[in-house]
């Protein structure tokens, strides 16, 4: 739970309906997946929620470390991956904490925007690397289709359990905002992908128009962050 002040708190933990996470914080993620290199043995998933996308990871032989601040989630997780440390990300970016490594490829899917200092995180998730470590990011995209036709047309922000208006986000990227996710890592972005979607449901039809939006109609950004 985050204090805003009185009468405003958020509360930070995922959607958990009937028992179960939502789907967008318990999915194999594919899209992340494909760009963590094959040889890339031990691997940090940072806010690895369930363990879904770890576990499609395991089975394709990497070694996976996660981290989750939700005693539920990580108490799951642990089913899945080969260790998970519960603990609070930007503490351990802070203090220090134990997390093991070198690793060579640590990941934050979807975790950044969560965040208040990002990247400071980054920092310390590159200084977990070894030598041809990689850090494998995914942010959503603040300049979505959503944005304008919330914002602009309706004049609110419409806060929502998942997405681009999800009520625990406390940053937001655009995709000149990448780079700078990288600032004293030493690494550079070295393969970018975009997951092209207009509408939640991967199964609307107006879903086919995204790729022709260029940032208007890309979702996320997924990519692969390299020594040069």
């Amino acid at each position: 739970m985050l204090d805003l002040g009185p009468g405003t708190r958020v509360e930070l933990g995922p959607p958990i309906y009937g028992g179960e996470v939502h789907a967008a914080y318990a999915n194999p993620r594919d899209d992340v997946t494909a760009l963590v290199p094959p040889g890339a043995t031990e691997v940090l998933d940072v806010g690895c929620s369930v363990g879904v996308m770890g576990e499609a990871l395991g089975a394709r032989g990497h070694h996976v470390t996660g981290i989750e601040s939700d005693p539920e989630l990580a108490s799951r997780a642990r089913s899945r991956l080969d260790r998970v440390i519960e603990a609070d990300v930007e503490a351990l970016a802070r203090d220090g904490g134990e997390v093991g490594g070198p690793y060579d490829c640590v990941i934050f899917a979807d975790v950044l925007e969560h965040l208040r200092d990002p990247w400071a995180a980054t920092r310390w998730g590159a200084g977990l690397l070894g030598p041809k470590g990689c850090l494998v990011i995914s942010v959503p995209n603040v300049r979505h289709i959503q944005l304008f036709r919330s914002v602009f047309l309706r004049r609110a922000w419409d806060y929502a359990d998942v997405g681009i208006f999800d009520r625990t986000h406390l940053r937001w990227f655009a995709y000149k905002n990448l780079p700078g996710l990288l600032e004293g890592t030493g690494l550079r972005i070295g393969e970018l992908h975009r997951t092209f979607m207009i509408d939640l449901n991967p199964n609307a039809r107006i879903n086919r128009l995204a790729p022709h939006l260029g940032d208007f109609g890309t979702l996320q950004f997924v990519f692969r962050a390299e020594r040069p």
